[in-house]
């Protein structure tokens, strides 16, 4: 029994559900049947949760794609050599002397390194000065003044005029009495507080020399060195006079520790004392018994 309006009912169902699905519905075919539903393309694989199924008639899927093979390995990265850097050129070391190193105090003394005026003899207090001010800076504390120390330090400090490379005491060495400039002479002079030795009337080194005080004066005069005694102490003020170099009684040339410690606020007892422990450690090693030694003004 057929009953109207029946297959048109039916067709408006599926209509309906296949919208409510998302599919498309192919017409009918000569036999009157429906075509196969098309599917879009799914995914590779099923998403979490999910388990994968056979695929139904007349859907495509798109496999992953493989691997490459055969694609050579990316080469390992070479980190390039970094070229050593050289240490920087040492400009003024201990026992140099000369202006540039009197201007190198001043400026030490500038920043408050350095408590002595200076001398022009790059002696332990300018060792340590300059190894205090590395140190603050980070640079290697090796006490010779190198370009690096020397830039930073120009850097914080201002070209030092004549008073403050020459200061108070402190001065140029004074010209050569006439009695020195034969043989071979300790030219002291007090004049300029300088120590000048002499060969032929040649100057092979001048260091800063300090006196006796007010009622324990250093005599003047010509004398000769009659007793080297290198680690010497005074019998009477039981005080260290290392490297003495003795020519009038019981005065002496000789390294003073509180004259580098405290500079021309202190005074000797009748010595002349020497600031620079290396430069008269050589000077020393140089002079011989019987040598001359002239005090003036």
């Amino acid at each position: 029994m057929r009953i109207p309006g029946r297959p048109a009912a039916l067709l408006a169902s599926a209509a309906a559900l296949v919208a409510l699905c998302g599919c498309t519905v192919q017409p009918a075919g000569a036999d009157g049947k429906q075509g196969l539903p098309v599917h879009g393309e799914l995914p590779a694989g099923p998403g979490p949760g999910t388990t994968r199924s056979s695929p139904g008639p007349g859907v495509t899927r798109t496999a992953p794609a493989a691997p490459p093979t055969g694609t050579p390995a990316a080469p390992p990265s070479v980190t390039p050599a970094v070229p050593a850097v050289p240490a920087p050129r040492v400009l003024w070391s201990r026992g140099d002397n000369g202006p540039a190193v009197r201007e190198l105090q001043a400026r030490l003394r500038q920043v408050a390194w350095l408590a002595v005026g200076p001398t022009g003899s790059y002696d332990g207090p300018t060792e340590q000065a300059v190894k205090g001010f590395q140190g603050k800076r980070g640079l290697p504390r090796t006490g010779a003044t190198d370009t690096v120390t020397w830039q930073r330090l120009v850097a914080m400090t201002r070209p030092p005029g004549r008073g403050e490379l020459y200061p108070g005491a402190a001065r140029p060495a004074a010209a050569a009495d006439p009695r020195c400039l034969t043989g071979r002479v300790l030219c002291i002079s007090k004049t300029s507080r300088t120590l000048r030795w002499m060969v032929g009337g040649r100057t092979l080194s001048t260091m800063a020399v300090r006196f006796g005080a007010q009622y324990t004066p250093t005599r003047e005069g010509v004398f000769t060195v009659y007793w080297k005694s290198r680690h010497h102490v005074s019998t009477l003020y039981h005080s260290p006079m290392p490297y003495a170099m003795f020519f009038s009684g019981g005065q002496a040339v000789h390294y003073s520790y509180d004259f580098a410690a405290r500079g021309y606020a202190g005074g000797s007892h009748g010595c002349v004392n020497v600031r620079d422990e290396t430069a008269i450690a050589r000077l020393f090693a140089q002079v011989r018994i019987g040598d001359k030694v002239v005090v003036s003004w």
